[in-house]
This record gives C-alpha cells, sequence and structure tokens, in this order.
C-alpha cells in the first residue's frame, strides 16, 4: 500500500490553491470552494473552450480537455463552467467522428495535438471523447436524456477502426488509456479489453505518471476491481518517493499532479 499520509503531506507542503482543493476534493468528497472552479475559469472563452496560451485566440481540444480534468478533479466538470465546456468540446467534432486542433494552431500545437496529424488525431479523438462520455455518466447517470450520445457513439466506432488486430494503436501511449475508456463506457467492452491487454504488457516499462494516469483514467469509468488497475497499484507502491510524491515526465514542478493522480487511482 502507498503512504497515502506521506503524499498528502507532499501535496500540501507543495500544491498550489487548485491542487489543494484536488486534495480536499479527494478526502471529503465535497464539493470544491467556487474561489477554485473560477481559478480553473480564468481564461475560458466565449465559446466555451480555452485557448492553448494565455495570449491564444482560439478555443483548443487540447487546452479544453486539461481543464476538464482540472474540474473533474475537484469535483466540478458538472459545473455551468464545465458543461459549457462540454458543449464546445461537442460541437467542434468533426464529421466523420474525430477532433482536431484549428489548423491556425499548427505552429505552436505539440506533437500530440498537431492538425492533420493522424497519431494526434487518434489521441485527441480518444482523450474528448473520454471526457465527453465521463462525465455524460455524471450528468445523467442511467442515461435516460443520454447527453452527446450520437458524438460519442461516433467517436467510439472510429477509434475502433484505428485499433490494430492485436490491440495496439497508431499514436502514442496515453491515447491506450483514454481509448479503453471511452470504448469501455460506451459498451464495446471486447474492443476495450484488448487495448488493456497490450497496456498491461507495456506496464512494467511506464513511468510512475502514466500509470497513474492511466489508472486514473480507467477507474474513472468504473473499472476499479480489474486486473490492470491491480497492477497499476502495485506498481505505484513501487515508484514512491520518500517524501511522498511521484515523478512527473514534466518535470518537478509537476510532481504535485502527478502525486494527486496517484492518490486518485488509489482514492479517487
Amino acid at each position: 500500500m502507498i503512504d497515502i499520509d506521506a503524499a498528502i503531506g507532499y501535496v500540501v507542503a507543495h500544491g498550489d490553491p487548485v491542487e489543494r482543493a484536488r486534495l480536499s476534493h479527494l478526502r471529503t468528497g465535497h464539493p470544491a470552494p467556487p474561489e477554485a472552479v473560477e481559478l480553473i475559469a480564468a481564461g475560458q472563452m466565449p465559446e466555451g473552450g480555452w485557448p492553448a496560451s494565455a495570449e491564444g485566440g482560439i478555443p483548443s481540444i487540447d487546452a479544453t480537455c486539461y481543464r476538464l480534468a482540472e474540474l473533474d478533479g475537484i469535483g466540478a466538470v458538472d459545473s455551468p463552467v464545465g458543461v459549457q465546456a462540454l458543449q464546445w468540446l461537442a460541437a467542434a467534432q468533426r464529421g466523420d467522428g474525430t477532433w482536431q486542433e484549428h489548423e491556425a494552431l499548427a505552429d505552436v500545437a505539440p506533437a500530440w495535438a498537431l492538425p492533420g496529424d493522424p497519431e494526434a488525431t487518434l489521441y485527441q479523438t480518444s482523450v474528448a471523447g473520454f471526457w465527453l462520455t465521463a462525465a455524460a455518466a455524471d450528468i445523467d447517470p442511467y442515461q435516460t436524456r443520454a447527453p452527446w450520445n450520437e458524438v460519442l457513439r461516433s467517436a467510439a466506432s472510429w477509434v475502433i477502426t484505428q485499433i490494430r488486430p492485436d490491440g495496439t494503436w497508431p499514436s502514442f501511449l496515453a491515447a491506450g488509456w483514454h481509448a479503453a475508456g471511452l470504448l469501455h463506457q460506451q459498451q464495446f467492452y471486447y474492443e476495450s479489453a484488448r487495448v488493456q491487454q497490450v497496456l498491461g504488457d507495456r506496464l512494467p516499462d511506464m513511468s510512475p505518471a502514466d500509470v497513474a494516469s492511466m489508472a486514473t483514467i480507467l477507474r474513472r469509468v468504473n473499472l476499479a476491481d480489474d486486473w490492470l488497475l491491480q497492477s497499476a497499484r502495485k506498481r505505484l507502491t513501487q515508484t514512491q518517493r520518500p517524501d511522498g510524491g511521484w515523478d512527473s515526465n514534466e518535470g518537478p514542478l509537476f510532481d504535485v499532479n502527478t502525486t494527486l493522480t496517484a492518490l486518485r487511482a488509489f482514492r479517487g
């Protein structure tokens, strides 16, 4: 088992206000204070998305999904701010079921968000589809209104066409667990299981941050007793640092985020 007290202490000592709000929500389950939502909402554009940078004038799929993940971490993905972002995200889907950044962002987009790039398209479609399907279950647990039903079925159906016969996918590693979550929530259980099997095979070589992200995403769609999650938790117990934190993939400034993600894999 991880040292939860040490992880909590690390976040308290090093986290910013939003990160501490995420910790409070994890520990109590209570909604975050309005000021935490306001901090995340800063910069949201009238359309509902967030720009790729503070100076940007075009809403970004990648940036908006990042903010939705932050809202989800404080229990506010179904807040007015979150719903507005989700509505924009659904409307930004392309006719073939995919998502891509606006072509005007080509010069500033990271590799995983390059407009027109096949690997980036699969990644962005998996991530955008995941957050919409996860939020839809929160907003309407019994799916009586089925928010974004056509959007999600179209996204999941396209993602399935990209999964190879051996369960691998032609994109970034993180596309795999987001795709597995999307497909599972959309009841494509066999296809999701194939991707999960590949993720399990790759688990020993994953970074702590990737393991934490994968476990949190899959737990988010009710795979809490799944063998892959159990293996991921075991790996996280082996990679926790003496100070209670975990290493991020982007350097020490993001270690608190990775630590919160790891905590959520066990408690969220």
